[in-house]
């Protein structure tokens, strides 16, 4: 068996936009559980929050789940498309919440690493052009 194969670009994209979301999910989890754990105003601010606004918290997190297992089956275009879309999504979600009241410094330092890690998937979504991917496996 030979282990030396390497798979195409067009897989090592879809890897890398996976990644990439799984990295983005991990910082969104850990700054919930580090505000609920260590934020005393957390709860006050969860518990007045409307239900409405809840649904859309956790819409907005399973779509970066979802991109996880889309990054690695869909087709190029669909795919590419995909990112740019839910990149920018959760770019702005992100960065609305920065100005939601006075966020505290270790918030401000996750939503950094956020903002910059789904900028940058749009950013390489943008840059992969369906034209170059080949035509069996788009």
């Amino acid at each position: 068996m030979n282990t030396n194969i390497k798979p195409t670009g067009m897989q090592d994209r879809k890897v890398v936009f996976s990644t990439l979301w799984i990295f983005a999910t991990l910082n969104y989890l850990y700054a919930d559980v580090f505000t609920g754990f260590f934020d005393p105003t957390a709860k006050e601010v969860t518990m007045a929050m409307p239900a409405g606004m809840v649904l859309v918290f956790a819409v907005l997190m399973e779509t970066a789940i979802a991109m996880v297992l889309l990054s690695r089956i869909l087709k190029v275009r669909a795919n590419r498309w995909a990112n740019i879309i839910t990149g920018v999504l959760h770019t702005a979600a992100v960065s609305w919440s920065l100005f939601d009241g006075t966020p505290a410094a270790y918030y401000i330092f996750f939503a950094t690493i956020e903002i910059a890690c789904t900028v940058f998937i749009v950013w390489y979504a943008w840059r992969w052009r369906p034209e170059a991917a080949p035509a069996a496996g788009s």
